[in-house]
């Protein structure tokens, strides 16, 4: 436990694979940080990190329609596709470095390989997916995806998805052999023990940060052990904000300028699960479709194989409701208590501007076992109601920003609030979120320690810790294929069958 009055180099707020990504990459660039860590809950990786909370999908544009929309023109651009893929590369070169290390653990404990399909019904479906194929195809990064109308092809690959279907309707999928499935808990898990083993680390749970208040010795943080009800202070140099649907509040604690105006629209989910070892046996895979009119791209409906703990399981969902709650173990105060004078005009044109996203999720609240049971035989049309429980997700805090245009704008992605004189940031936002969490924590590096990203000692070890920049990866076919096989050779992952 620190210290009351204690000063540190480096605060981090959040136990989850943000916080303890950024951790690991300050470690290794400057062992002689002193670095404290603060949770709320009683363990790391209790909310969006906890493997039941999400997907488990490494995000590498492989399967995921919403990255890929097809313009008004007809065409289908690939750019973030193209993006997220570089950046989950980026974070197998470091997770792979860290495997290199002794002490962090086995990869299989966290990451497994697993095909990634997308999967569509209809021919308008069918036209897009063939151009997505068409335009994903031609780039090195996705050279080995294949595409399939032919319902044997599709029935070798995902055997669940044919038996029981019209023999009228029109299906394709394409596929990527090494796709990944990820379990963040147990990843959060080995990268928290890697920095306690560190010295001049803390790592507290039970703590809630009660203010932020900036100083000319950096920023004084009042934290509350929710064990004890004692209160301390702790100085620190540098203050990040990792804390998932919290961040938000704690950004609003801090009042920084860059802060003002920033609402969240929380947005609550849950899976279908199967436990029953003979379907589970039968599909090795995740299979993503095209999410419904005015759906949140969080519910693009997906049938996924998952494994978490040793233990073999599919999802299917998820299903999008709504609640007030910024945290799963939150308060249903979270949302009310966000709304500040600077944001509630961004909020209230959010609120005008998404109708359609207001009656998806009131139609989704409202769903009966049987319509989301239907839900899933459109991917697995002999599915059995005893097969299936309903499972409860994590909660997601979407971003609301001004905007000059309409007043406010509800972003999906993640985004980085940072002061000017970059002494905090802040994490917003939700997906890809954990499988680019690499890229992201680079990006607040560079935004927070300029200078030392700039140094030659930084520069020389970033080097060896990624041999590829994301922009190097998306250029340099070779470069992509060598780095992308080391890093494949280091974390264990062979070529799904």
């Amino acid at each position: 436990m620190a210290q009351d009055n204690e000063t540190v180099d480096v605060l981090l707020v959040g136990a989850g694979i943000m916080s303890a990504t950024l951790g690991a990459l300050l470690r290794e660039l400057d062992p002689g940080l002193k670095i404290e860590l603060v949770e709320l809950l009683d363990r790391g990786a209790a909310e969006s990190s906890n493997p039941w909370n999400n997907a488990g999908t490494g995000h590498a544009g492989l399967c995921e329609l919403n990255y890929t929309p097809q313009a008004d023109d007809g065409s289908v651009p690939i750019g973030k596709a193209v993006s997220i893929h570089s950046m989950f590369e980026v974070s197998k070169q470091f997770w792979g470095h860290l495997v290199e290390q002794e002490t962090f653990g086995d990869p299989k404990v966290f990451i497994n390989p697993v095909p990634h399909m997308s999967f569509v019904r209809g021919s308008a479906g069918i036209a897009f997916l063939k151009k997505r194929f068409e335009a994903l195809k031609a780039h090195h990064c996705f050279s080995n995806m294949e595409y399939s109308e032919e319902r044997s092809t599709i029935a070798g690959w995902a055997p669940l998805l044919v038996p029981g279907r019209d023999d009228a309707e029109p299906v394709a999928c394409t596929r990527v052999s090494n796709g990944t499935d990820l379990n963040f808990g147990a990843l959060t898990g080995q990268l928290l023990r890697h920095l306690a083993q560190k010295p001049d680390t803390t790592i507290d749970y039970s703590q809630r940060v009660t203010g932020l208040e900036h100083s000319q010795k950096g920023w004084i943080v009042e934290i509350k052990d929710l064990e004890t009800g004692k209160q301390r202070s702790v100085t620190a140099r540098f203050v990040f904000l990792g804390a998932g649907g919290a961040a938000l509040p704690l950004l609003q604690k801090s009042d920084i300028p860059e802060g003002k105006g920033y609402g969240g629209f929380p947005v609550s989910g849950q899976w279908l699960r199967c436990d029953n070892p003979e379907v589970v046996a039968r599909h090795q895979a995740k299979v993503y479709s095209q999410a419904d009119v005015g759906a949140p791209p969080m519910s693009v409906p997906h049938l996924d194989t998952r494994m978490v703990d040793g233990q073999k399981a599919l999802l299917f969902g998820p299903y999008a409701g709504f609640s007030t709650k910024f945290l799963r173990h939150g308060s249903y105060m979270d949302l009310p208590k966000s709304i500040r004078p600077g944001n509630i005009m961004p909020m209230l044109a959010v609120a005008r501007d998404n109708m359609d996203l207001t009656r998806y999720l009131i139609k989704e609240v409202m769903q009966s076992t049987d319509s989301r049971l239907d839900a899933l035989r459109k991917f697995y049309p002999e599915a059995r109601d005893a097969d299936w429980r309903l499972e409860t997700a994590g909660q997601r805090v979407q971003i609301i920003k001004k905007d000059q245009k309409s007043g406010g704008k509800l972003e999906f992605g993640t985004e980085i609030v940072a002061s000017s004189d970059g002494s905090l940031a802040a994490l917003l936002g939700a997906s890809p979120g954990a499988s680019v969490s690499v890229s992201a924590m680079l990006d607040v590096l560079y935004r927070c320690f300029p200078e030392k990203m700039a140094s030659a000692d930084w520069t020389a070890r970033l080097r060896q810790i990624f041999p590829a920049t994301a922009k190097e990866l998306q250029d340099d076919a070779e470069l992509y294929r060598t780095v992308r096989a080391q890093s494949d050779q280091r974390l264990q992952l062979t070529t799904a069958s």
